[in-house]
């Protein structure tokens, strides 16, 4: 069983819990879009299936309603942010803000934003980005209960440690990179288990180690009380990049890094190293354009392979997504909404 909802009503409905849990009706708005706006690109992931955590993490006090980005240094084309304990989705783009504005004015920026609570969907903010004719790389560290193995290891050391490059393309729609460095993000982890599916093999291990293909491994506790782990996708090669997205976006930007046991707590922290060009005072724009748009028609000009429709580049998924969604509408399991109405019910609000 599942429901389909609008976009319109969803978002209406998510803010209402939003205000509810304090946050006031502007904020509330920003977030529930974002969150929205993640379903609509097919992300559910990020979606409003984050409402119940977001309540959660506000009644502990580890997520703070209506706090404002804090800069804490400023030095021309870089800038030092911290996110105090923020929404992420507002937070977010308050810094994005700050270094789009920097980064058109001086050529480039590099931005460090530090214990803001969870980010969301990175691509939202290289569409920022890419909208004002930018190159964004986003490096994001996660600091909550470690759901990703390490390559050679068995059990959970670090976060999703999310990488995002944007790419504007002249006179067509942008390139957007945006992945988890695990095989497959935990947020789609807790809609598989929500559904009832199982999971494609070399996606988990289980609390021993072992390999599985159920998502309940990493999402609730276990028999033992342990959680199993997600792995790393690309193996070696995307433990490598989870681990430079730790550094970066978790040591480099003075928000921290995991090294401790796992506890319980709902707050999901981020920390995000953003880097900021602009073509157009590097010197090289004409060229960048020519050579950019050359290349992508290139790969779409070859052969289409068995099974696939056409050659489609990062960013072109999403964006499909989020037409078919604003007609055919937005569908939750039963047990995500159910979730959703007892996270309303802790504030006062029946969905």
């Amino acid at each position: 069983m599942s429901k389909t909802l609008q976009a319109h009503t969803l978002r209406a409905q998510v803010a209402t819990v939003l205000i509810a849990s304090g946050s006031s009706a502007t904020e509330a708005a920003r977030v529930a879009d974002n969150l929205v706006l993640a379903n609509l690109s097919g992300h559910d992931s990020h979606g409003v299936g984050m409402l119940p955590r977001y309540v959660d993490a506000v009644l502990e006090g580890g997520l703070t309603p209506n706090a404002a980005v804090q800069t804490v240094l400023d030095a021309g084309s870089l800038l030092t942010l911290d996110g105090q304990r923020g929404y992420g989705q507002v937070v977010g783009e308050q810094a994005m803000q700050l270094g789009i504005a920097r980064a058109k004015a001086s050529g480039s920026c590099i931005m460090t934003l530090r214990n803001t609570h969870h980010l969301g969907r990175i691509g939202h903010f290289a569409e920022m980005a890419v909208a004002q004719d930018l190159v964004s790389l986003h490096f994001v560290n996660v600091l909550s209960r470690p759901v990703v193995a390490p390559w050679g290891g068995a059990d959970g050391r670090y976060g999703t440690n999310p990488c995002c490059i944007g790419i504007p393309l002249a006179g067509r729609e942008p390139f957007l990179l945006d992945f988890a460095t695990s095989r497959v993000a935990q947020g789609k982890m807790r809609v598989a288990y929500n559904k009832g599916v199982q999971v494609e093999p070399g996606t988990l291990i289980d609390e021993h180690g072992h390999p599985t293909t159920d998502p309940g491994v990493v999402v609730v506790p276990q028999s033992n009380g342990l959680f199993g782990a997600l792995m790393a996708f690309g193996e070696y090669k995307g433990y490598g990049m989870a681990v430079a997205c730790e550094l970066l976006g978790g040591a480099l930007s003075g928000g921290g890094t995991w090294h401790r046991a796992p506890d319980s707590a709902r707050a999901v922290v981020n920390g995000m190293l953003t880097i900021l060009i602009d073509p157009a005072k590097l010197g090289t724009q004409a060229a960048f354009e020519q050579e950019a748009a050359a290349f992508i028609d290139w790969l779409k000009q070859g052969p289409v392979a068995p099974g696939f429709d056409a050659v489609r580049i990062a960013g072109e998924p999403e964006r499909e997504a989020r037409r078919a969604r604003a007609v055919d509408g937005i569908t939750l399991d039963d047990q995500t909404w159910a979730e959703m109405v007892a996270a309303g019910a802790k504030v006062g609000v029946n969905l």
